[in-house]
C-alpha cells in the first residue's frame, strides 16, 4: 500500500512536470512558426497546425484541473501523456516538412521522460512508437514548398543519416537510461525500507527511554514509603498523615505505571490531545511541584504571541521531570524555571542552589549513566540528553555563578508541534 501511495504520488508530479514542459515546446514551435511564416515567407497549412496546436493546450489544461481531483495517477496515464505529446508532434511534422524538420529530433524528448519516469516495459514502447513515427515521416509528410529544391541525392542522404541517429540514440536511451532509472527506484526503495526502520527504532528508543524515565522517577515515592515503612511499628496505630503521604505516594506510582501504558500504542499524542505551550509547561511544573510539596520554586514564562500549540509528548514530559527533580534534589529550597520561546524554538533553564559539578562531570555530562547521586545527576540526565537528541534539541549543563548548576534546553518546536492544517 505505501508503495502504491509513493508511485501514485510520484506520478502527480511527473505529470505536472510534463505538462508545464509541454507547454514550453509548444510556446517554442509557435515562435518558430511565426519565424518562418514573417521571415522565411515558407506557407506554411495554418488551419490545421492552429487545431493541432488548440488541442493540445487544451489537453493540457483539463490534466491540471483533473490533478487537482482526488483520483490517483497511474503509470498508464503517465504514459498516455507522453503518446500525446509523440503524436502532436508527428501530425506537426507531417504539415511542416516531415524528417527534414530540424525539429525532428524532439521525438527524442518523450522518450527520455518515459526512461526516466516509468518501468522499461513503458521505455520500449516509447522506443517502439517514436521510431515508428519518425520513420513514417520519412515517406509521408507534407514538404516545405521549394524549401529543398536546390537540395540533391546529399540532402536525402543527410534526412536518412539523421534518421539512424535518432534510432541509434533511442536504443541508446533506452537501454541506458531505463537501467539507470531502475537503479535509482532500487536505492529509493531501500531509503524507504531504511526510513521505515529507523522509524521503528525510534519507536522502540522513545518506549525504552520512557520506562527508564519512569522506573528512574518511581525511585523518590519508593523511597519515601520506605522511609515511612520503616519507621512505622507492628503495635503502633499509623497516623493519618503518614497514611495519606503513603497513599500519595502509591498515587503516584500508579500515574507513573499507567504513563507507559498511554504511551505503548503510540508515543506522541498526534491524535489530539494538544496544548498551548506555557500553558503545558506551566501545568507539568505545578504537577511536578505537588509531588514535591517541600520544594520552593520559581516560574518565569515568556514568549512571542500567538504561543505555539504543541502535541503532548510523554518522553519530553518526562525528560523535563528528571530535570526538575535533579534541580530540587540538590536545592529544595531554590529551583528557579525559565522559559522563553518563538514560533521555532524553546528554550528552557532549570537552575539550582546546590554545590555544582565538577568540569569532569560537566563535560561527560549526558554522554554516560552517571553514578553521582550526590550531585543530583545519573541515569535522570543520560534519559534526558536520549530525549532531547531524538527530538532534535540538546541540552547544556554548566556550573552557576553564585553556586548551583544551570541546565538549558534547545528544543526546535518543528517536531512537536501542532501545524495549522492539524
Amino acid at each position: 500500500m505505501l508503495k502504491e501511495q509513493t508511485v501514485t504520488s510520484g506520478n502527480i508530479i511527473n505529470v505536472r512536470r510534463i505538462i508545464w514542459l509541454r507547454l514550453i515546446v509548444l510556446a517554442s514551435e509557435i515562435v518558430a512558426l511565426w519565424l518562418t511564416i514573417a521571415y522565411l515567407k515558407i506557407a506554411l497549412p495554418i488551419l490545421p497546425i492552429s487545431v493541432i496546436l488548440t488541442t493540445v493546450i487544451t489537453i493540457s489544461i483539463a490534466s491540471l484541473i483533473r490533478l487537482r481531483m482526488a483520483w490517483p495517477v497511474s503509470n498508464k496515464e503517465l504514459f498516455g501523456q507522453l503518446i500525446v505529446d509523440v503524436l502532436a508532434l508527428t501530425l506537426l511534422l507531417y504539415y511542416t516538412g516531415g524528417s527534414t524538420n530540424p525539429f525532428a529530433p524532439l521525438f527524442l524528448l518523450p522518450l527520455i521522460l518515459t526512461a526516466a519516469t516509468l518501468p522499461g516495459l513503458y521505455t520500449w514502447l516509447m522506443v517502439i512508437l517514436t521510431i515508428g513515427c519518425y520513420s513514417l515521416l520519412l515517406f509521408f509528410y507534407i514538404p516545405f514548398p521549394e524549401a529543398h529544391s536546390m537540395h540533391g541525392e546529399g540532402f536525402r542522404l543527410h534526412v536518412l543519416g539523421m534518421w539512424l541517429g535518432f534510432i541509434l540514440s533511442a536504443l541508446l536511451i533506452a537501454g541506458f537510461t531505463a537501467r539507470m532509472a531502475v537503479t535509482v527506484q532500487r536505492q529509493n526503495k531501500k531509503i524507504a525500507t531504511l526510513r521505515e526502520k529507523q522509524l521503528k527504532q525510534e519507536h522502540i528508543l522513545a518506549l525504552g527511554t520512557l520506562a527508564a524515565g519512569a522506573a528512574h522517577e518511581l525511585g523518590t515515592p519508593l523511597s519515601t514509603m520506605a522511609v515511612l515503612l520503616n519507621d512505622i511499628s507492628p503495635d503502633t496505630p499509623l497516623p493519618e498523615s503518614r497514611l495519606h503521604t503513603l497513599q500519595s505516594q502509591v498515587d503516584r506510582c500508579k500515574n507513573i505505571l499507567g504513563s507507559i501504558s498511554a504511551a505503548a500504542g503510540q508515543i506522541r499524542a498526534e491524535s489530539g490531545s494538544s496544548a498551548l505551550l506555557d500553558e503545558y509547561l506551566n501545568d507539568l511544573i505545578i504537577r511536578w511541584n505537588e509531588s514535591r510539596p517541600d520544594v520552593l520554586v520559581d516560574i518565569n514564562l515568556s514568549g512571542s504571541e500567538p504561543t505555539p500549540r504543541v502535541v503532548i509528548d510523554q518522553t519530553l514530559e518526562q525528560a523535563l521531570l528528571n530535570i526538575l527533580n535533579n534541580a530540587a534534589d540538590a536545592s529544595p529550597d531554590n529551583v528557579e524555571v525559565t522559559a522563553v520561546w518563538s514560533q521555532q524554538e524553546l528554550t528552557l533553564q532549570v537552575s539550582d542552589r546546590g554545590t555544582g559539578l565538577s568540569p569532569e562531570l560537566v563535560e561527560k555530562a549526558g554522554e554516560h549513566i552517571l553514578s553521582t547521586k550526590q550531585d543530583g545527576m545519573g541515569l535522570g540526565l543520560f534519559l534526558t540528553y536520549t530525549t532531547l537528541e531524538r527530538l532534535g534539541g540538546d541540552v547544556r549543563i554548566f556550573n552557576r555563578e553564585g553556586g548551583g548548576v544551570i541546565c538549558q534546553i534547545n528544543l526546535p518546536l518543528s517536531n512537536i508541534q501542532l501545524t495549522k492544517n492539524d
